[in-house]
């Protein structure tokens, strides 16, 4: 089974998420003792990886996990909310520890 070997993060300096994934990747690093890769508005990247809009449109910022065997696993589009809007650093931290782990 694959391992990951890094988390990626597309993002841009544009886009006022990005501090929030940013935040949640740099704490999942530390604790998968993983590298953080940022790519800035990659959109080849995200067109050949990303989780599309119906209309083949792409969102940013998306986090994904390289594995050992080359492959590529989505984890998320954006950071997950709470009840009452606001970003949910520790659930999307969770979510990404929970997709290095499967």
């Amino acid at each position: 089974m694959a391992k990951p070997e890094a988390i990626i993060v597309v993002t841009a300096d544009w886009e006022a998420a990005g501090k929030y994934v940013m935040e949640a990747c740099e704490r999942a690093s530390k604790e998968l003792n993983l590298p953080v890769e940022v790519k800035k508005e990659d959109w080849n990247f995200l067109v050949d990886y990303g989780e599309k809009d119906e209309f083949g449109g792409v969102d940013i910022p998306q986090v994904f996990l390289k594995l050992d065997d080359g492959s590529i696993v989505h984890v998320m589009t954006r950071v997950p909310l709470t009840s009452k809007g606001e970003p949910d650093i520790d659930a999307a931290v969770k979510k990404i520890v929970e997709a290095a782990s499967r």
